[in-house]
């Protein structure tokens, strides 16, 4: 996948906005005006060779690089046991298990998140707008979220499993 590498970029976090400003590498950085409890958090100081030793190559092209895994790999996807899904980039728990379903793509999918836990941004670089989900503190990317979930929300948080890790009950 390509590179992105954005100027500036609308972010949602915490039902708040506020503009990312630009970065090296593509990866987001909140600015310093960003409304989140995560804003002064260690996970943001971390430098690219500090992720890179931090986190498997997949893991790194997902998370930090906005790279998207090949659809059926992760075991996640067939996880059903009874826990909570965690940012595999700052271990913030995202998604309680009852909230996961099977959406038929080869991704892990929700239809809901913890509150307060991701943020969100517009991806144009399928020549489409989609909505971009990252963790609310390492803002390390998750994945896209569409309007064709089940009720109650009727949202599907289509997730890269790589960029998940899994803590049974």
């Amino acid at each position: 996948m390509t590179q992105l590498i954005f100027s500036r970029r609308l972010f949602l976090a915490s039902g708040a906005t506020a503009v990312l400003a630009a970065c090296s590498g593509g990866t987001p950085k909140a600015s310093a005006s960003t409304p989140s409890q995560f804003t002064d958090d260690e996970w943001r100081a971390l430098r690219e060779e500090d992720w890179k030793t931090r986190l498997s190559p997949a893991a790194f092209a997902v998370l930090r690089k906005h790279d998207t895994e090949r659809p059926f790999t992760s075991p996640l996807n067939d996880e059903k046991r009874a826990g909570t899904f965690h940012c595999a980039g700052c271990d913030l728990a995202l998604f309680l298990s009852d909230v996961k379903f099977d959406s038929g793509t080869g991704w892990p999918s929700f239809w809901d998140f913890i509150p307060g836990t991701l943020g969100t941004s517009i991806d144009r670089k399928l020549f489409i707008a989609r909505t971009e989900y990252h963790c609310a503190r390492c803002l390390g990317h998750q994945g896209h979220v569409f309007e064709d979930g089940p009720a109650p929300t009727g949202l599907r948080y289509c997730n890269n499993g790589v960029a998940l890790t899994f803590k049974p009950a």
